[in-house]
């Protein structure tokens, strides 16, 4: 034990701390559970494995000091103050987690586990100020006897680091006790721990704020208190008067309510106008509520002169989190503000416990109801304890986000999903693509299978392949609404794929033979076959379910059959035969004269939409199974694509006379988005001979750019080509293109 101690100052300092902590829970511990922990400490300290902390702290002492706070001013018991002083022991390995189950109970070990994973979670590194996180330590601590541990260990630290550390250890501890441990605290009802951390906090980021505010609230402590009562006093007369039933608390706000105050209200110290504030609370029946509280209000304002524009009546409309209160602010003697607030022992009960969580009316972000529910039911346990510790464990068991879990990716980020996501889950939250080509991944670095279940605190890496694509089976797996309906997607992309490739397949056998297909003739067979959708027959082909040979002789059946009615058994006919053929609204071939193969005219053809060539373009003809000639570009995005792998389908095609017919062409415009830009474009189109503008869409962007589209019927490629020219001319316009 000599080894860890510094000095006999600090040996003083220890021998105090345990005695005031064996008078302070003298009657909770177990006769021999100091000498057994004296022990263990003991053997830590001579193995030399206890060392001070990057603030010089002794640990032994700091956690004395720490278990003190968490008797004293939480009211936590046995267990609690056990694993204070036994967790680093346990993570050093100085004892193990069976001595310490055999030795101090299961209650104990539990609440180490939690420390010692919260230790874990810190060692990850993630943002402090996200509200996940909080959340996250709650749900990761299986026994919320584990937050308030590490509370009350984080009060300890700031109550002794003024002189310890670098500025900017001081800065890290203090910026994580304001934006962490205090919502905490205010949210677990440690009204008083969450002012202190925020007044400390305070303290180590802006000293010079704080101590203003401090000197200021010295020395004008002794007449503030005896100006509060002087105030009271006279109300107190009246109201006893009138028979009403109640109490008159008086208080003074934290020195960091006064600084957010000052900030908020861009004021000094001497603006504020509630430096402190004045709580009626009535015993009231349920029926009277609201005309005791109002004639409160009336007595109070007879007395003093209220300021109208700071009456808050949250009595006639309450808040939506449930709040009720009367609010007024009155100049009292002096021409002081002092603001009264007036409300029943059911509406302080509501505002200060529970149903209406006195953090939320604070401004603190709400995390449901369900956690709200249960923080009162924890805050009743501490706060009005009869039964042993060991009965109080199932009210501190943990299940408010049993349907939540958190885990982070290698880097530190933190990501939220449902209880029973699995890895595959989470690739897709992190991008579609992602997802589509995982093929795993590795929790803690461990490599597991797609289908593992998260839980929370796990740091998880996706493994993907670029060969890897969804599969049916991962709709048993992923859980996600996003998972499911990228997988779904992704599944019917692959399946459309594969129809199409079943289809050209089938259509080149078809050619082979010399055969046209004839699409009613198909649908016909298709049906016979016992298909009721095309996909459905494609697939099958694609899978060799059927062979495509057989397709062609029974199709040569059918056709045959048709043909030749006189020479087979008459069939019937439904309707379902029955096929019009419609013109395609874009086949002019009268318009426009088009060569195709060098000698063929006059043969119909339609436009393709995916490139909608114009006269003067290069273009080629592609030979559809139903659809006739469609004509392309040559730089059509599919030009590439139906060249390659269906080459003995394309036909040449050249413009050999120019008609009447216009084309509409889509141009897209990127430019500076200056005042005037739009009327600049569709002038210098309106002003083109035998163009018309038919659709115009732009949209601004926040680098100061705009993008659109512009829709236009023009003649010819040449005519096409003067208007791109003119409208890149435009002052302002950086692209215009096809």
């Amino acid at each position: 034990m000599e080894k860890i101690i510094n000095n006999e100052h600090e040996r003083a300092e220890l021998l105090e701390t345990v005695k005031r902590l064996q008078n302070l829970v003298v009657e909770v511990l177990n006769p021999d559970d100091f000498h057994k922990v004296k022990d263990i400490l003991f053997r830590a300290a001579t193995n030399d494995q206890l060392r001070h902390d990057q603030f010089g702290f002794n640990p032994i002492l700091f956690d004395l000091q720490t278990a003190i706070i968490t008797a004293e001013e939480i009211g936590l018991n046995r267990a609690s103050i056990l694993s204070i002083l036994l967790h680093d022991c346990v993570a050093l390995g100085v004892v193990g987690m069976d001595e310490v189950k055999r030795e101090f109970g299961e209650d104990a070990a539990n609440i180490i586990r939690g420390l010692l994973h919260v230790n874990q979670l810190y060692a990850k590194n993630p943002s402090i100020e996200t509200e996940n996180f909080r959340d996250l330590l709650l749900s990761f601590a299986e026994d919320m006897r584990v937050i308030f541990v590490i509370i009350a260990d984080r009060v300890n630290l700031m109550r002794h680091i003024k002189d310890r550390g670098t500025i900017e250890d001081r800065t890290r501890v203090a910026n994580e006790a304001s934006r962490l441990y205090a919502p905490l605290a205010h949210k677990l009802g440690l009204y008083l721990i969450k002012r202190e951390l925020e007044d400390l906090s305070l303290k180590y980021l802006q000293p010079d704020v704080y101590y203003m505010i401090k000197d200021k609230l010295s020395a004008t402590r002794a007449a503030r208190d005896l100006y509060i009562a002087n105030f009271i006093a006279p109300v107190e007369t009246k109201l006893k008067e009138a028979g009403l039933k109640f109490h008159i608390k008086g208080r003074t706000k934290s020195i960091h309510s006064i600084w957010q105050k000052m900030q908020k209200q861009k004021c000094n110290f001497e603006g504020i106008y509630d430096l402190f504030a004045i709580r009626v609370i009535l015993d009231s029946e349920p029926a009277k509520e609201k005309q005791d509280c109002w004639q409160v209000f009336s007595i109070v304002t007879d007395m003093y002169r209220p300021n109208p524009k700071r009456l808050r009546d949250w009595l006639s409309v309450p808040k939506s989190n449930g709040y009720e209160s009367l609010h007024i602010t009155v100049m009292g003697p002096e021409g002081k503000w002092v603001e009264i607030q007036i409300r029943t022992r059911r509406m302080d009960e509501i505002a200060e416990h529970g149903l209406a969580a006195h953090w939320r009316y604070k401004g603190v972000k709400e995390s449901g109801a369900k956690l709200e529910d249960w923080l009162q039911d924890i805050r009743s346990a501490l706060e009005h304890q009869t039964e042993s510790d060991e009965h109080l464990i199932d009210r501190f068991k943990v299940d408010l986000y049993s349907d939540e879990v958190f885990v982070f990716t290698p880097k530190g980020d933190l990501f939220k999903l449902p209880k029973g996501a699995t890895v595959l889950d989470f690739a897709f939250m992190i991008h579609t693509t992602v997802g589509s080509h995982c093929t795993g991944g590795k929790i803690n670095k461990k490599n597991v299978p797609i289908g593992t279940h998260l839980q929370s605190g796990d740091q998880v890496e996706i493994l993907t392949s670029s060969k890897q694509l969804p599969k049916r089976d991962w709709l048993s797996i992923a859980v996600t609404p996003k998972a499911r309906t990228k997988i779904r997607q992704s599944l019917t992309e692959q399946e459309l794929k594969v129809s199409t490739f079943a289809k050209e397949m089938l259509e080149r056998k078809f050619k082979n033979k010399k055969i046209e297909p004839e699409e009613s003739i198909m649908m016909r067979l298709l049906k016979r076959m016992g298909y009721k959708h095309v996909s459905e027959f494609y697939r099958a082909i694609a899978q060799e379910e059927i062979d495509v040979n057989t397709v062609i002789e029974q199709y040569q059946v059918m056709q045959e059959r048709e043909s030749n009615p006189g020479a087979f058994p008459a069939e019937q006919r439904s309707a379902e035969g029955f096929v019009v053929n419609v013109q395609d609204d874009h086949a002019q071939g009268n318009a426009d004269v088009l060569v195709l193969d060098n000698d063929l005219k006059g043969v119909e053809y339609s436009l393709a939409k995916c490139c909608n060539p114009i006269y003067g373009d290069d273009v080629f003809g592609f030979v559809t199974i139903n659809r006739g000639i469609k004509v392309h570009r040559k730089d059509c995005p599919n030009a590439q694509l139906l060249q390659e792998r269906m080459g003995y389908r394309v036909l040449r095609a050249r413009w050999a006379g120019k008609g009447n017919k216009q084309y509409p062409v889509t141009l897209r415009v990127v430019g500076n988005d200056d005042i005037g830009i739009v009327n600049n474009i569709t002038s210098v189109i309106n002003k083109e001979k035998n163009t018309m503008l038919r659709g115009i869409s732009i949209q601004s962007s926040e680098d100061g750019l705009f993008s659109g589209t512009l829709t236009v019927m023009i003649d010819d490629q040449n005519q096409l080509n003067q208007l791109v020219k003119k409208l890149s001319a435009i002052k302002g316009v950086k692209n215009v293109f096809r």
